[in-house]
């Protein structure tokens, strides 16, 4: 089931939607960039998806969505007017599974979309935000409730339609009968807390009055954005949770005869009792017992006692080998990343990890002649985010990206027309609640990278 609404402060709907239940594909995505732009590119988003998706598969899933992603940027690059447009997106997909019998639901995300899973009355979220405050909350600088007010909350690290290409997160997970996948965008959980969410999934079997719900509780908080949400119920997991269940009686009644009292049964006093002249099989007391029977038991802990030796030395080197592993992927990854930062007052190119990893300590490759007084605010603050490249191509085309955005700014101010004497100029806003008719959209380049995004790459209108 699904549901959308422009929410209370928007003049028009950037959000779409996919139901293809046919091919049991769903998704959302959250366009941004100009009064049309964002419309439009969320639109392509999903028919692209649909278009592209190919057989079942998470591959084919993330194949789906870069092919959309280049397409949405090519169509930016072609159309002025639609310069700087991108979405966001979230997709769920019934797919064969790859390790055991029957399907199980890829993911994906980019962006600030979410997947929610509600499993056993708890609700989990499955995707990973995208945004400049989750990266701070990952690094310990910001608590939830701070990001929850934060003036920058509204500003996402990655998108579709930013760059050429894009990371696109995703994995899968093994259904069972009664999980409930929840797709939506960020005017939901901007509006309803996760408690809310989990209510309303509990209470309401239905997915479509579900969905209707959570759109209506997000609009009755205040609707600062557009709401979509879209509810995917598992209905048949082809026997999964008949046979879990199965496991699961087998191995309690293995533990309950392992650990459990012994069954017991009430007798009259003045049966014979057979054992009655014999001693017990286990000791009185502690004391002295060893001395009174030979253990047979002995020659076993001696020959276990070796075979803990050998196994400790074995986990040793196994975890020297592991640990010479790692070092080593270390290194490879620190000496293939480049990061964009500031050298004193001006805009550089590095090579490493910021701050430096292990005995690896980040070069400097290139700096100028772009200054930190030059770019706007949010740049700056991009910037100093320290956003990571997979090459220096790309931290090159980022920092090109900040010079392009610069001139353009110094552009329009050298460009505004100085009215004649005598004359009055005025600008009017038309206003929509609390918010104007055309929302104003500033782009950030996109920093995508294998590590965990550090860079805000793109700013939605905020509610």
């Amino acid at each position: 089931g699904s549901a959308t609404h422009v929410g209370q402060v928007r003049s028009n709907n950037q959000d779409s939607y996919l139901e293809a239940t046919q091919l049991a594909l769903f998704a959302v995505a959250d366009g941004m960039g100009g009064h049309a732009g964002g419309e439009i590119a969320s639109q392509m988003a999903v028919e692209l998806l649909e278009e592209h998706a190919g057989d079942p598969s998470l591959d084919n899933l993330q194949h789906a969505v870069r092919v959309a992603n280049r397409a949405i940027f090519e169509r930016a690059g072609a159309q002025p007017e639609l310069h700087g447009m991108g979405t966001t997106m979230c997709a769920v997909w019934v797919v064969p599974s790859t390790d055991t019998d029957g399907d199980e639901i890829a993911w994906i995300n980019v962006g600030d979309s979410r997947v929610y899973l509600l499993r056993d009355s708890s609700l989990i979220q499955l995707s990973r935000d995208h945004s400049l405050v989750e990266d701070l909350k990952r690094d310990g600088q910001l608590t939830e409730e701070e990001a929850a007010v934060h003036p920058k909350r509204n500003i996402i690290t990655r998108a579709l339609g930013i760059d050429v290409d894009v990371d696109v997160d995703g994995s899968s997970v093994l259904p069972f009968n009664g999980d409930r996948f929840v797709l939506c965008s960020d005017g939901l959980f901007g509006e309803a807390s996760e408690e809310q969410i989990s209510s309303v999934l509990r209470r309401l079997a239905d997915p479509k009055e579900a969905a209707e719900e959570l759109v209506r509780i997000a609009n009755e908080a205040g609707g600062r954005d557009n709401i979509t949400v879209v509810v995917v119920d598992v209905v048949d997991d082809g026997g999964r949770s008949l046979k879990a269940a199965e496991v699961l009686a087998a191995e309690q009644a293995r533990l309950d005869s392992r650990n459990g009292e012994p069954e017991t049964k009430s007798v009259d006093a003045t049966d014979h009792d057979p054992f009655a002249g014999r001693r017990s099989s286990l000791p009185e007391s502690d004391r002295n017992y060893g001395a009174d029977i030979d253990d047979p038991f002995a020659g076993i802990d001696k020959a276990a006692s070796k075979r803990v030796t050998w196994r400790v030395i074995a986990f040793l080197l196994a975890l020297l080998a592991v640990l010479a592993a790692v070092f080593g992927a270390t290194a490879v990854s620190a000496n293939g990343t480049y990061f964009v930062g500031f050298e004193g007052e001006e805009v550089a190119v590095y090579k490493g990890k910021p701050g430096g990893v292990l005995w690896i300590n980040p070069s400097l490759v290139e700096s100028g002649p772009l200054t930190r007084k030059e770019l706007p605010e949010d740049a700056r603050v991009a910037v100093q985010q320290k956003p990571q490249f997979s090459s220096k191509g790309k931290a090159m085309r980022y920092v090109a990206t900040l010079q392009e955005r610069v001139d353009e700014l110094e552009d329009k101010t050298t460009s505004t027309t100085t009215t004649a004497p005598g004359s009055t100029s005025t600008s009017t806003t038309s206003a929509n609640a609390s918010s104007t008719t055309t929302p104003v959209i500033t782009t950030v380049p996109a920093a995508p990278t294998t590590a965990a995004p550090k860079a805000p790459t793109t700013t939605k209108p905020a509610g």
